[in-house]
């Protein structure tokens, strides 16, 4: 039976306390998850030509493709995939060699490229494609293809980075109870 972390090329993936990693999700190679994350069915998680690093707190929901760019003479440094704190990364959402801040909701089925940084507290809506090179600034909401800022963060939506953290860190608590995952 194929295992859900595994290693590759001597790099094994590192899960800080509490993860839950579902046993239909694949992490692989150089990748560290901090404590309280999830990583939800189907979800795929491939540090193989780079590093992968995600944040406490983080949930990385069913369905995802996470990966990087490698370095290559079109890309020399290539780019590593980084997710900061209190993340909600919707299903079904691909990120690709990009920088992720803290707080910050990804969309179901949006898609967010090589080099693209996206600030603190921000908002990515569903299906939205966020093209190479692009940086997000902290306090928007970015939708459609490509993402155009469309507006300010409103408080009820700031309010709901830690509360939508907390409540799948419970989610996960209770998949770790019942036996499931890693």
């Amino acid at each position: 039976m194929a295992k859900s972390v595994r290693s590759y090329q001597g790099m094994t993936p590192k899960l800080g306390n509490k993860v839950f990693v579902d046993a239909s999700a694949v992490v692989i190679g150089d990748v560290e998850i901090g404590q309280d994350s999830s990583v939800w069915p189907l979800t795929v998680i491939r540090g193989d030509m780079h590093h992968v690093r995600i944040g406490e707190r983080t949930s990385v929901q069913d369905g995802s493709v996470l990966h990087i760019t490698h370095a290559s003479d079109f890309n020399p440094g290539g780019y590593p995939l980084i997710i900061g704190d209190d993340v909600t990364i919707g299903h079904q959402a691909m990120l690709h060699g990009c920088t992720i801040g803290n707080q910050v909701l990804i969309g179901m089925k949006a898609m967010v490229m090589d080099g693209v940084v996206i600030e603190d507290k921000v908002i990515v809506a569903a299906g939205a494609l966020v093209p190479p090179g692009k940086v997000l600034e902290s306090g928007f909401m970015y939708v459609g293809s490509p993402a155009k800022k469309a507006r300010p963060l409103t408080e009820k939506e700031l309010r709901f980075f830690p509360y939508t953290a907390s409540n799948y860190v419970k989610l996960k608590d209770k998949h770790i109870a019942e036996g499931y995952g890693e």
